[in-house]
Order: structure tokens, then sequence, then C-alpha cells
């Protein structure tokens, strides 16, 4: 798994690493898995890009899986006192 980090600074790292672990568990190919950061006006903004394969396995039925994913991080944010939201990148 590797990496990628934007920014100098990263304000979430606790939110960036439970991200990465989130995903990384889920795909195929954890190699590929990227997360980009990015200051945004509330706060860090996660990017998540993933193999073209394993979209839907990061997306799931009608998006359930990516909410999930999207509540854990922010709860982790939130631990930190940033809020942090994801996207998640084709």
């Amino acid at each position: 798994m590797t990496e990628t980090v934007d920014s100098t600074l990263v304000e979430a790292p606790r939110a960036v690493a439970v991200l990465s672990y989130l995903a990384t568990r889920l795909v195929d190919g954890p190699e590929q898995v990227r997360i980009e950061t990015s200051p945004s006006r509330n706060g860090v903004k996660l990017s998540l890009s993933v193999a073209p394969e394993d979209m839907g396995k990061v997306i799931g039925r009608r998006g359930r899986i990516a909410q999930s994913i999207r509540s854990v991080v922010r709860a982790a944010g939130a631990r930190e006192g940033v809020d942090v939201s994801v996207d998640i990148v084709d």
C-alpha cells in the first residue's frame, strides 16, 4: 500500500490511517490504494482512489459502504478536532 499525501502538513493523521486501513482491507489490489489530502474550507478533504476493478467494492450497493467509510473516517477526524470529508475518485 502506498499513501500519497499532497499537503506537507497532514492535519488528520488518524483519519488518514483509518481510511487507509479500511480501503486496503476492502480491495483486491491494496497496493493501488492512493490517498491524497488537501485543505478544504471546513477542514481536510481526503481523496481516495483505487483500481477500477475495485471501485464497486469500495462504493458498495447503493453507496452503503462508501457512506459507512465516510462516517467512520469523519468520526476519526472528530477525535482530532478536524472536520474530514472523503471523496472517492475514479
